[in-house]
């Protein structure tokens, strides 16, 4: 540390200032933990990518070692065990560091392991999120929305407490990480943040409902046998009553194994008058990235 420039103290020019706050207290804490943490893991021969800057990896002897950071929550895995420890132990001897074991619980996902899956679901965010909406005890239903719905902007009365709405559509977004089924349903609603009515409302009690049903649902993974790629698309075709615009989504597969989703609303790109007629569906791309 030093004193900041152009406020240097010509007496005591090492002298550094006292902080009132602690690290965490200040608002630069994050980031520079973030670089110090990121320039020993590339001194130590990782990398991490644009994509995802928080995740490091490296290739030694043929095995794949992946650091996922979180703050200073850190999740190891790869191939090779002894790596693993030796990683570990290096950690420990740079940082303060604390070995939980096996990953049972991280960032609101449970994670439970077999010898030849893993899964994960959000069951403890599912029951909080029906707990604060008091729907923990509500009639489950079959399906998130039906397939007849036809919501608008126009319609129906606005709502009395709009923010209300937007945390629990904020807390959906963040639950179809492990519930790509609700993905189509939840982008939907989003859609009606600015100014939801209680017809959007009741559509978003409709997801809870179908959740309370089906909370111990999420995602699982098998061990590979193939690695054989598949994409499924589909569209509601100018589903929107507004701006009769078209709802997209897709997914991947790597083997058995769904490793991307994706549902949203199509954006119609126009050229001048002069040039002939463009259309342009919205479809997100789907980068692959191999490591």
């Amino acid at each position: 540390m030093a004193q900041p420039q152009g406020f240097v103290d010509p007496t005591y020019p090492n002298h550094v200032c006292k902080l009132h706050n602690e690290i965490y207290g200040l608002k630069q804490a994050p980031q520079a933990w973030f670089d110090t943490l990121n320039g020993t893991l590339v001194q130590w021969g990782y990398t991490n990518k644009k994509p995802d800057s928080s995740l490091f990896f490296s290739i030694k002897n043929g095995n794949l070692l992946l650091i996922l950071v979180y703050v200073d929550d850190n999740l190891i895995t790869g191939a090779d065990t002894a790596e693993i420890q030796h990683l570990i132990s290096t950690l420990n001897n740079s940082f303060s560091l604390k070995n939980l074991g096996p990953v049972q619980y991280f960032l609101g996902f449970e994670v439970q392991r077999t010898t030849n899956e893993i899964c994960l679901t959000q069951q403890k965010y599912t029951t909080d999120l029906l707990a604060k909406t008091q729907l923990l005890d509500s009639k489950p239903q079959s399906t998130p929305m039906c397939s007849t719905t036809k919501l608008s902007a126009t319609i129906s009365t606005p709502m009395d407490n709009p923010t209300h709405y937007r945390s629990i559509i904020g807390a959906l977004q963040y639950l179809i990480m492990s519930r790509p089924d609700d993905a189509f349903t939840v982008n939907k609603l989003s859609q009606y943040m600015q100014a939801p009515t209680s017809e959007h409302w009741g559509a978003c009690k409709k997801i809870l409902r179908y959740l309370a049903g089906l909370i111990v649902h999420g995602l699982v993974y098998k061990l590979a046998t193939r690695f054989d790629i598949q994409g499924f698309t589909d569209s509601d075709w100018a589903g929107c009553f507004d701006d009769r615009k078209s709802t997209s989504g897709y997914c991947i597969f790597l083997g058995e194994n769904l490793i991307s989703w994706c549902s949203k609303k199509q954006i119609v790109v126009a050229r001048s008058s002069t040039e002939s007629e463009y259309r342009a569906l919205s479809l997100a791309t789907v980068e692959i990235i191999w490591i």
